[in-house]
């Protein structure tokens, strides 16, 4: 699926997902989008042991490249679907490079983000298309990455529609 947003520059590479692919875990999802593929596997929740719990500990942090972090944010988000777990508002990922002439790419390639001014990557949530987490690299200017969160909340409206259809063909069938 290809999606076409305003002009030729915003445009989303075709992507697929596929739910419930293990079976050890309470959800699971791969997430294919362009050349990237991102296979998650959610166990839990599951409560510690009071003996155990560490909170001063509980921090994970996992780096990752700008694309590859929003194919992952995409599969987490289908994993917690596909666990059945209450959540929020649904959240995705979304991936933008800034071209030194200043147009916008979103879902850019490998070669296009090496040839970037910046990469800025959204997590976009789906009740009122709100910013819970942007990640930088490279230098912009405060209206150069509103242009850009303003055509990644466009590109969500996108996403979630392909939550929605993924999530609607995995329970319809018998």
């Amino acid at each position: 699926m290809a999606v076409e947003l305003e002009s030729g520059q915003c445009r989303l590479r075709p992507f697929s997902c596929e739910l419930g692919l293990l079976s050890r875990p309470d959800g699971s999802a791969t997430f294919l989008q362009g050349d990237t593929s991102v296979l998650a596997g959610l166990y839990g929740p599951a409560e510690a042991k009071i003996s155990k719990e560490l909170p001063d500990r509980a921090a994970l942090e996992v780096l990752l490249r700008p694309k590859l972090l929003s194919c992952c944010l995409n599969a987490a988000c289908m994993a917690l679907l596909d666990a059945g777990l209450p959540l929020a508002t649904l959240f995705c990922g979304v991936t933008c490079a800034l071209q030194p002439d200043g147009s916008i790419l979103l879902d850019p390639t490998a070669q296009q983000e090496q040839e970037a001014r910046a990469i800025l990557t959204f997590a976009i949530a789906s009740s009122e298309r709100k910013v819970l987490m942007a990640n930088t690299k490279g230098s912009c200017s405060v209206e150069e990455m509103q242009q850009c969160l303003a055509a990644a909340q466009r590109a969500a409206s996108t996403i979630f529609q392909f939550y929605r259809d993924s999530v609607h063909r995995r329970y319809s069938k018998s």
